[in-house]
């Protein structure tokens, strides 16, 4: 597949996700491939019925959940884009950052979707009981770096 085509089919993509709705899930098989692998914070899962099962799930458990994309790179077969994820949930709004690997086939199929996000700062430190504890283990491991030692 030629970059170009990548580009178009990148595009795509990332319109879908962009309106994506509970009832647009299904035309999933249009970008990802049937023996898709789909990894991030918490599944690892393989086709495209796992891939629904995920997004209704998100559905299910958040208020109006939807994506912003921001940067995209394209080189060869394989492509990176930069979002947020923003969404309710118990009547407070939340919003991720994060980037996805994906990689295609000839087809222009997506074969690879791996997001990564820092799921404790993203997501736990902000939770009410278990955001504390976060916070105190990500002070109590922080280096501290004094920038004006040594001057004088």
């Amino acid at each position: 597949m030629t970059e170009m085509r990548l580009n178009d089919r990148l595009d795509a993509l990332a319109e879908w996700y962009v309106t994506l709705t509970r009832q647009s899930v299904r035309h999933i098989g249009q970008f990802y491939a049937p023996e898709v692998h789909f990894k991030d914070p918490f599944n690892d899962i393989r086709g495209i019925a796992a891939m629904i099962a995920v997004y209704e799930h998100m559905f299910d458990t958040t208020d109006h959940p939807h994506f912003i994309i921001h940067e995209r790179i394209v080189a060869g077969d394989q492509a990176f884009i930069t979002w947020v994820f923003h969404f309710g949930l118990k009547g407070k709004h939340y919003s991720i950052a994060g980037g996805t690997h994906l990689k295609f086939n000839q087809e222009g199929l997506v074969v690879l979707h791996r997001d990564y996000w820092d799921a404790a700062e993203e997501l736990f430190q902000k939770l009410p009981v278990i955001g504390g504890l976060i916070r105190w283990l990500r002070r109590l491991f922080e280096t501290r770096i004094d920038l004006t030692a040594g001057r004088g």
